[in-house]
């Protein structure tokens, strides 16, 4: 949650704390935390945040909440032997506290215990290796909380570490590279990295000016080589980045005299950059060449790009036998629920006629063009269930992307169940949502699509459509919610199952894979605010990236490597595959993009979480399944880092078709199936299923207390189905949370009341909203009771919320799965109870 204020009498307070003097200085180089990405477990107010303390200026502070546990902390963007802190402390100064070190931010070792300080300045000698440097408060000298004008960390990290050389060989010769202007269209930045001292680039006669080059991948740097023409620096940094955004000083140069020269460097990044700030002359910057050298420790960096493995099946429509490729797929995965195979089909583009593609479990099928309509199929993608004998409750782990449908009779079927997204898709007809033969369903999601003619439910008992349109709407059962969708039907929830909002509030679609030219690259499409309708064919906004900025994983990818990718500034595309890892994958770098092909599987062994975002900006996970592994994990995927709570809405993180499973294909165990701690998250579309069949079911075999934990403010989901969890489902604990469309089901499994009786109350709430929240907002939520093991429990209710002015909840409901339980009320203690065996919503329109 984002912190607020402490309050007026301690900000007054604060204020009348007199500036420091003047740091003694205690090293002549520029500490490495300098500049680098600091967090905390909080700030006093806006005004002193976490990186005011390495941000080099000794008027600037960052102070914490008023209590003692309470911590700081920077990551060096690298290991780095660490050889002395430096705490600059304000009159709120911490008596007992810890310097620590980690490799990944999650586990510290001590280096340094300090019982008894007197405040000032503390200068702290401290020997081993980190990438993060921690001060660990234990107890204050003061009321107020601990606040540091500056905290510095020296040592050495990047080419120079022990054991390591600087290689001969120039890392930026023929890479990618930019600059802030140039001369004329002969002097491009590229010519300073060809390798040619005969050409050059040059800028505009203007200060300040810079070049820059992509190494491809965050290394290790340990020298910069410079051949100045006649119009060179006299002032002038040599910079380094791992993201082409934030830019760390690995060199500062006062009154150089041009001509070649080298320096050595010590620090790591993608980007390097000679930036220019006084010129030598009345002309620009003008550089022949610029050799840049990395450090080599006998591991190779991991390479970008590459194949994409041999469960990716790529077809074109002279592709022999396509329509025997389908069925071999299908006849394997038909009814594989818990099975290992996994496979997409890339249809690259053009007219494919003839085809009927029917998808079983783990199947993707995607068009390669950059539109729907680029890829044509004159045929149908099918679903149905005559595997399940017409019933299609179980069609999950399954999907349709990116292309144009002509059905062949003119209306294409799709009978899913939960975790099968319809995305992307031009359907030239009508849409059949039900299987043949009309027996149960129990679907679905469609985003970003349009349908000609008619989408029919019929048998569906729910469905949510997000940005899309329609030609028309035809019945549906309990729960049919529509947001930006052109054609929808209008709202009449009160007596029937629709809830259609004119546009969605904040949307953002999934990347997705596509060709350009012979060029395989990922769209990664822009967010929208207010929408309604495609987001095609004019894909505004968005970026476009190549296939050599990720690291193409396939099945025997350890997790070290992944991480030693996602380090090395890699995004990550998981081929069809099932991967179990032994670490935890720590995505920390802002922007990046996790994307999963054929439902790819992530299984963590050991009892390791499988997956942890960082707080930062437009992290895009898309496209993969996460299944609990036996050894019970404390959490499978956590998106933010607790205490840290930065503005993301500019930019947010999202998870899209991510879905979590917990039992099923065996035991599996996890106290949190998804955890949210950062602000802004978006989720859209998601399945956290503990599984209610399947082998490793039972109520303590596959345990998993909670599904969708929420702490971070200003979440938004659209499309969440949260469902069997042993105590709350959803439990929501930050501000101004929106949800719209839930689909629930309670744990089949509950042996009596007893197991599920907390606080004076028999059952845990679907979707609770934690009594401390102010702000929420929720629309269009359902929650069934099946209870197999014992049909005498009744629930006392499927919603419980705090009653306050900011909490609004529409269009609730809760049925009694033909009599197996019952609910007592809808929400709190507001609503009729369920009723014997009818299988009857019990509904809530408002509350409060």
């Amino acid at each position: 949650m984002r912190l607020r204020s402490l309050g007026v009498a301690l900000v007054a307070t604060a204020a009348l704390v007199t500036l420091p003097a003047p740091m003694t200085a205690t090293a002549a180089d520029t500490p490495l935390s300098q500049g680098r990405t600091a967090t905390s477990s909080s700030a006093e107010n806006a005004g002193t945040p976490s990186g005011n303390a390495v941000d080099g200026d000794t008027a600037t502070r960052w102070s914490s909440a008023a209590s003692d546990d309470q911590w700081l902390q920077v990551d060096l963007g690298a290991t780095a032997s660490v050889t002395r802190v430096v705490l600059d402390w304000e009159a709120a100064y911490g008596k007992d506290y810890k310097i620590q070190l980690s490799q990944d931010g999650s586990t510290w070792t001590d280096a340094k215990s300090v019982t008894g300080g007197d405040g000032g300045t503390d200068t702290l000698d401290v020997s081993g290796q980190g990438r993060y440097v921690r001060m660990q408060g234990v107890h204050r000298a003061t009321p107020w909380g601990y606040s540091l004008w500056e905290f510095q960390v020296f040592g050495t990290t990047g080419g120079t570490a022990p054991g390591g050389s600087c290689d001969t060989a120039n890392a930026a010769q023929g890479r990618p590279a930019s600059a802030s202007s140039v001369e004329n269209a002969g002097t491009p930045a590229a010519a300073a990295f060809d390798g040619d001292a005969g050409t050059r680039w040059s800028s505009q006669a203007a200060d300040p000016q810079w070049v820059r080059v992509d190494l491809g991948a965050v290394r290790d740097l340990c020298k910069v080589d410079l051949n100045w023409e006649a119009a060179y620096a006299k002032d002038f940094r040599i910079e380094a980045s791992s993201d082409g955004q934030s830019w760390q000083t690995l060199k500062s140069v006062t009154g150089a005299t041009g001509g070649k020269s080298s320096y050595d460097v010590s620090g790591s990044g993608r980007y390097v950059r000679v930036h220019g700030t006084a010129r030598a002359t009345g002309y620009g910057y003008s550089l022949w060449e610029v050799a840049v050298h990395t450090g080599t420790t006998g591991t190779p960096p991991v390479e970008g790009g590459g194949d994409l493995g041999p469960n990716v099946i790529v077809v074109d429509p002279a592709t022999p036998n396509l329509q025997q490729k389908f069925d071999q797929v299908f006849a394997q995965q038909e009814s594989s629920q818990f099975g290992s195979g996994r496979y997409q089909f890339l249809m690259k583009p053009g007219t494919y006629n003839g085809i009927n593609a029917q998808l079983g479990f783990y199947t993707s099928v995607s068009g390669l063009g950059l539109n729907p309509d680029d890829t044509q199929i004159n045929g149908d993608i099918t679903v149905d269930a005559g595997w399940f004998n017409g019933n299609a409750t179980q069609n999950f782990w399954r999907s349709a992307e990116n292309l144009a449908i002509t059905p062949s009779n003119g209306t294409d079927r799709w009978a899913v169940a939960q975790a099968a997204p319809f995305r992307r898709i031009h359907v030239k007809g009508g849409l059949n949502l039900a299987p043949n033969g009309y027996g149960w369903a129990s679907g679905g999601y469609i985003a970003d699509s349009k349908i000609d003619g008619t989408v029919g439910p019929y048998s569906q008992q729910q469905w949510y459509t997000r940005d899309s349109s329609v030609g028309g709407w035809t019945n549906g059962v309990w729960n049919m919610t529509f947001t930006g969708v052109e054609g929808a039907p209008g709202s009449n929830f009160e007596t029937g199952p629709y809830t259609t909002l004119d546009t969605t509030p904040i949307s953002r679609e999934k990347p997705f894979l596509y060709l350009d030219g012979d060029e395989y690259k990922v769209r990664v499409p822009a967010k929208r605010t207010n929408a309604r309708g495609v987001s095609w064919p004019a894909n505004a906004g968005g970026t476009s990236l190549p296939l050599s900025q990720f690291y193409v994983v396939k099945p025997g990818a350890t997790a070290a490597t992944i991480n030693a990718a996602l380090d090395q500034g890699l995004n990550l595309l998981f081929t069809p595959g099932v991967y179990h890892i032994d670490q935890t994958i720590e995505v920390d770098r802002a922007n990046t993009v996790v994307l999963g092909l054929g439902l790819a599987t992530i299984v963590p062994d050991g009892g390791v979480d499988a997956m942890h975002v960082a707080d930062v900006d437009g992290v895009r996970l898309a496209g993969f399944l996460i299944d609990a592994g036996p050894v019970n994990s404390d959490t499978l995927l956590r998106i933010g880092t607790p205490g840290q709570n930065a503005d993301h809405s500019a930019n947010p993180t999202s998870m899209q078709d991510v879905f979590i499973r917990v039992g099923g294909a065996g035991p599996g165990k996890a106290t949190d199936s998804v955890v949210i701690e950062s602000d802004d998250v978006l989720i859209d579309h998601t399945w956290i299923w503990r599984a209610d069949h399947g082998e490793g079911v039972g109520w303590e075999t596959n345990r998993a207390d909670y599904g969708l934990r929420v702490n971070g403010d200003d979440v938004l989901a659209t499309g969440l189905f949260v469902e069997h969890f042993n105590k709350y489902d959803v439990y929501w604990n930050g501000e101004r949370g929106r949800t719209i469309f839930f689909q629930n089901e309670k744990a089949y499994d509950a042996p009596n009341e007893a197991a599920i009786t907390h606080d004076g109350i028999v059952g845990y709430a679907a979707y609770k909203v934690a009594d401390s929240v102010n702000e929420h907002d929720a629309v269009a939520l359902g929650s069934y009771c099946n209870y197999t093991s014992d049909p005498t429990i009744v629930q006392h209710h499927g919603f419980q919320v705090p009653v306050k002015p900011g909490v609004r909840m529409r269009n609730l409901q809760v049925i009694s799965l033909g009599g197996m339980g019952q609910y007592r009320h809808v929400i709190n203690d507001t609503g009729a109870a369920t009723s014997g065996t009818d299988t009857v919503p019990s509904k809530v329109v408002q509350f409060p």
